[in-house]
């Protein structure tokens, strides 16, 4: 059994819901899996004592979230001291045009120059759009940055673009990497763009 922590960022709620299908997945697969928010990691949970580690962070407003930078900046050292996958969440990814992928892994690239964190694996998935749950000028915002990644504006009902199947198949990848021991930690190996 190997145990994986979780460490996400997420604005919206999108990006913990990626982190607990991960678990679900992990778990499902006899492992312990514990997913925590970036922002409040209780004083028990030890990064050290897990055998690998997944971080993720949601765009927001073309941003990572400032406490996933602080997670890995901080804990650099135990990422790259074992198997580690870094997952974003963003509108960007849930579209398959080329200039939002470019866009997608744009993003990546900053996330990674910015922390000199280099992922053993890397994945980039869909988000929401939650309407329902914006104030009116989040909203406002919301529908203009849609407008150009989606299309979909029509701001009386909520919208997500996360393919389920990606995130599991993401979870299933990376723990079979670490279960066969084919994952170098460091960030030696190429990541995988999802």
């Amino acid at each position: 059994m190997v145990s994986f922590l979780v460490v996400y960022g997420s604005s919206e709620g999108q990006t913990a819901k990626v982190s607990e299908r991960l678990v679900d997945v992990l778990d499902g697969r006899g492992h312990d899996a514990t997913a925590v928010s970036a922002g409040s990691i209780p004083a028990d949970v030890d990064p050290a004592t897990f055998d690998a580690i997944l971080v993720g962070s949601s765009i927001h407003m073309g941003k990572h979230a400032k406490p996933v930078y602080a997670f890995v900046r901080e804990n650099h050292e135990t990422l790259e001291a074992r198997p580690n996958a870094f997952f974003q969440v963003s509108l960007s990814s849930a579209v398959g045009d080329e200039e939002r992928e470019a866009e997608a892994a744009s993003y990546i690239d900053e996330f990674v120059e910015k922390t000199g964190w280099h992922p053993d694996r890397i994945a980039a998935f869909g988000g929401a759009l939650r309407y329902s749950e914006y104030g009116f000028i989040t909203r406002l915002l919301m529908k203009r940055i849609a407008k150009d990644a989606t299309g979909d504006t029509d701001t009386s009902r909520d919208y997500e673009y996360t393919d389920w199947d990606e995130v599991e198949a993401f979870a299933a990848d990376f723990a079979s990497l670490v279960e066969t021991g084919d994952v170098s930690a460091g960030g030696e190996s190429e990541g995988t763009q999802a």
